[in-house]
């Protein structure tokens, strides 16, 4: 039995991001209008909000009164201290999927007192299927479990998150420690399926300095959790949903990681 069959909440985190996946797939290399939001960069896109609108009708079938918080339209933007919460990106890696980038995920993670209980990554593009929850982490119904590798020369470690163009110092920054520490780099523009490569051994570790926004890491960070891997912030603390920085990694040769992060001025 897998975890989505055993877990309510994991069921219907499953169900819901299915769900929005589809809604967004149907716009996917499209002619889809792209609007800008608080910057270049910042884009959006009716898939987002269709996306988002079927994953809460998905999760509010089951769970009228939890709150929920989603990056588009208005949804809470921060995560309650107390109760049961859902935390959704409809579309993750919005940038590559204007670009027809198939690097994109629907996320969809369930919180108890600030705390993930669930998660779930769709990326219909991919074909992949990413579920946490107590029992573990799955990639398309197998058990899944960090890299092994201990050797920081040997390790894939991704910048992640953005940084806005007038923190490009720190994002140069970033990459120059990877590529001076580690064998090498990767840049996805999705956070969501960073994390869950951590959690599936593609890469050994993932580090931001900025604070992200809950939608796009407490799914992936609680895969990571499940798998055997570790994330903290910037001062080597668990990390948590309002944490400044991430810091992630396999469980081996985290200090290095942390270093790096914290090598940033």
């Amino acid at each position: 039995m897998s975890d989505a069959q055993t877990d309510p909440r994991l069921a219907v985190a499953e169900r819901a991001a299915r769900a929005g996946s589809e809604v967004a797939a149907e716009g996917f290399r499209d002619d889809i209008d792209v609007e800008i939001k608080s910057g270049k960069t910042d884009v959006v896109t009716e898939a987002d909000r269709a996306a988002q609108r079927r994953v809460i009708e998905v999760i509010r079938e089951e769970y009228p009164d939890d709150a929920v918080v989603g990056e588009e339209e208005d949804e809470l933007k921060a995560v309650p201290e107390a109760g049961d919460v859902w935390i959704i990106d409809p579309i993750d890696g919005t940038n590559n999927f204007v670009r027809s980038t198939p690097l994109w995920t629907t996320s969809v993670a369930a919180v108890r007192d600030g705390e993930p209980v669930a998660a779930a990554n769709v990326s219909p593009a991919l074909g992949d299927t990413y579920l946490a929850g107590p029992d573990g982490t799955r990639r398309n119904g197998e058990p899944a479990s960090v890299s092994d590798k201990t050797d920081p020369e040997t390790f894939a470690v991704a910048p992640t998150i953005w940084w806005d163009f007038d923190r490009r110092d720190e994002y140069a920054a970033v990459c120059r420690e990877i590529v001076e520490r580690f064998a090498d780099m990767r840049r996805l523009g999705c956070a969501q399926l960073t994390l869950g490569m951590v959690a599936t051994g593609g890469l050994e570790g993932a580090i931001t300095n900025v604070v992200p926004n809950p939608w796009d890491t407490v799914a992936g960070v609680y895969m990571i959790r499940q798998a055997g891997g570790v994330v903290t912030d910037l001062d080597g603390e668990p990390w948590r949903h309002d944490s400044e920085g991430l810091v992630a990694s396999n469980g081996e040769a985290h200090e290095e990681l942390l270093a790096a992060a914290r090598n940033v001025p």
